[in-house]
């Protein structure tokens, strides 16, 4: 990454909405957009985080005491608790595995968000360090994350459909609703766009927040960039917007999390 010295506000911000990609065709960096190239930064920081969720959940579970709980036992429970209850009030059917794919979902989610409190430079700053020219560290800011998640729900949400009603009832269900056997093409339209709208605006809702709140982070640090006297308000401004973000990001987490849960439950109905 460049200093702040030598380049401007405006270099400064194409910069840091740069990925650390990598071309699968042509095996070099670098290579811009299209669907054998990957964003490394987002692969690494979303796997970065998950361990870590996985790790801290791992300890607390192995040392849980009965008696009294540490801070951390604690907090764990409160959130395994409030996920428990999101679920039992939410999902009507009897698949196991429902509550820990919500807690997965919402621990996961949030991680990745939190990245973007993270003063901007400092994880890019990082990884210049080790020679990578770009990197942002957040990955719910890449629509391909986003959509990669909302896909895996939709994916899981067919599975339990057709679980739930059989192959042959899950067509009927598409082709028959609303309007009955006589206009199938057109229950068909209707029902197709419902199914596909649902991981679309699952994913573009994540993405389009976290997007925005990064953006106005990089805004915010090109504020301080381009003049001395502009970093007072500059900081002012940043506080005010990290402590809205926060709220900003847990929502979103819990968005997402509970409208899988929803969908998981709308496609185990039998009726």
């Amino acid at each position: 990454m460049a200093t702040a010295s030598a380049i401007t506000s405006t270099e400064y911000i194409s910069h840091h909405l740069n990925y650390l990609s990598f071309d699968l065709k042509t095996m070099s960096f670098g290579g811009g957009s299209g669907f054998w190239v990957v964003h490394l930064d987002t692969l690494l920081m979303s796997i970065i985080l998950g361990l870590l969720f996985l790790l801290v959940f791992r300890f607390v579970a192995v040392r849980m005491v009965s008696g009294v709980p540490g801070k951390l036992q604690n907090f764990i429970e409160v959130i395994i608790d409030f996920i428990d209850d999101q679920v039992k009030t939410t999902y009507s059917g009897k698949s196991e595995i429902v509550a820990p794919l919500a807690l997965t979902i919402f621990v996961w989610v949030f991680l990745m968000n939190l990245m973007d409190l993270v003063p901007v430079d400092i994880i890019p700053g990082v990884a210049t360090l080790l020679g990578a020219s770009h990197f942002r560290a957040v990955p719910t800011a890449d629509v391909n994350l986003t959509f990669a998640l909302s896909i895996s729900v939709f994916l899981l949400s067919i599975i339990f459909a057709v679980r739930s009603k059989g192959v042959l009832g899950f067509i009927k269900e598409l082709a028959l609703n609303p309007f009955g056997k006589w206009l199938i093409p057109v229950n068909l339209v209707l029902e197709l766009v419902t199914l596909f709208a649902r991981p679309l605006s699952l994913s573009l809702r994540l993405f389009g927040n976290l997007y925005a709140g990064e953006l106005v982070f990089i805004l915010i640090a090109g504020l301080l960039l381009s003049h001395w006297s502009l970093q007072p308000v500059g900081w002012a401004v940043n506080w005010i917007w990290a402590m809205f973000h926060l709220l900003v990001i847990t929502l979103q987490a819990f968005i997402f999390m509970i409208l899988t849960v929803v969908y998981l439950n709308m496609a185990d109905e039998k009726h």
